[in-house]
């Protein structure tokens, strides 16, 4: 037998696995990178966070992805390249990170790739008949596999869509594992480019469980602050600050037909973006209205947004709030969905002992890890279907 696959059909008899786990979302701002420690499968599961980091992107790089990233017309060629450079990047990157924490690449049994998102497309959002739900991520695992010589497991969003989800949020399979109470009724937010959390009652009954999209999360104010002010991202909530609200403009935004679709549901940057706004802003006015106030209100959007699919999603009033990703660091934008939810409690993730800025990376490893020991969580809210394409070393 090849040595790889015999590795492969071995790793579920070890009593934990080291497992890489990466991530690489919509803010397109770099990946990251987690070495965790799992032992056990499905709601048995143990994970521990030996090394974590976040690896900033090159702004050439930045500006690479963006030529393909969510548009409805790019260059094939582009999008061939940039699937094998992704790989080598990742693998360079893993390589660096086993380095600097002196770890053989023969200790890690495997790695968890995301990849990275290009284009969301479920039905709901492009509407052809005759076309399936589709996602598509990047970043070639064989080049990972081969270049650091570690087993890898990537594209997980593809099963989930052959097995009739719409490819996310697949937060749900590792909030369920780590995170569900008998005690405490809880939501588990990530505020990330989107927003999206996980409903876990206590005491659950699995068909209580929700796992949805709530809308935009930082994306708009990002595309706001680059046009407008030419940086990344509002740091601290301080652009949006010094705004001011424009109801008439919230209520339009409000209106999409996003936001009167079942739940569950899922979006992304392919809808939620400049054009959205300029689309929600009468002919003329949009050069009228200050960009602050346009952030302002765009931070304004997001709460509301999480808020009313709160209020569809939950049936407990008596519920915590565990909050993660970069919309955490926002402080304008934290405050105000604290006065809009007033009297909920919000906690950030690591109350629960996974740092915030790890957790979907460590999610991709428990992914990962419930392929290798054959385990399909059944959770009554998503297909219940192990994920992950497996690349072998050699």
């Amino acid at each position: 037998m090849n040595e790889s696959l015999n590795n492969l059909a071995n790793l579920f008899r070890k009593e934990s696995r080291l497992i890489i786990g990466l991530m690489s979302g919509t803010s397109l701002d770099g990946l990251d990178i987690a070495l965790c420690r799992i032992s056990g499968s499905g709601l048995a599961t143990k994970a521990e966070i030996l090394h974590f980091e976040t690896i900033d992107y090159l702004e050439d790089f930045k500006e690479d992805l963006k030529t393909i990233f969510s548009k409805h017309e790019v260059s094939l060629e582009k999008l061939t390249l940039l699937n094998a450079k992704i790989g080598s990047l990742y693998a360079e990157l893993i390589n660096q990170f086993l380095e600097k924490y002196h770890i053989s690449a023969a200790d890690i049994d495997c790695i968890a790739s995301h990849g990275q998102t290009i284009y969301h497309a479920p039905k709901r959002l492009h509407q052809q008949s005759n076309y399936p739900n589709a996602t598509l991520q990047i970043g070639d695992a064989d080049h990972i596999a081969v270049k650091t010589g570690i087993l890898t497991l990537s594209d997980f969003r593809q099963k989930h869509v052959a097995a009739g989800g719409e490819g996310a949020p697949l937060a749900l399979y590792g909030d369920c594992i780590l995170f569900s109470s008998e005690t405490e009724n809880r939501v588990l937010l990530n505020i990330g480019g989107i927003s999206n959390f996980t409903y876990l009652p206590k005491d659950t009954q699995l068909g209580d469980i929700v796992c949805t999209d709530a809308g935009p999360g930082n994306t708009l104010m990002d595309a706001l602050c680059k046009k407008y002010f030419s940086v990344a991202y509002d740091k601290n909530g301080d652009i949006a600050r010094r705004g001011k609200l424009i109801p008439e403009l919230l209520d339009k935004m409000l209106s999409a037909p996003f936001f009167k679709e079942a739940l569950p549901k899922t979006t992304g940057p392919e809808m939620f973006n400049l054009r959205f706004i300029e689309n929600a802003v009468s002919d003329g006015e949009l050069n009228q209205i200050k960009p602050e106030d346009l952030i302002h209100t765009a931070a304004q959007f997001t709460v509301e947004a999480i808020a009313g699919t709160l209020k569809e999603a939950v049936r407990e009033p008596d519920f915590v709030l565990y909050v993660s990703g970069g919309g955490t660091k926002n402080s304008f934008l934290m405050e105000c969905l604290s006065a809009r939810l007033a009297g909920i409690k919000i906690l950030n993730i690591e109350e629960l002992g996974i740092a915030a800025d790890a957790k979907e990376a460590v999610l991709f490893a428990l992914l990962a890890n419930e392929t290798l020991c054959g385990s399909a969580l059944k959770t009554n809210a998503g297909p219940v279907t192990t994920m992950g394409k497996i690349s072998l070393p050699g």
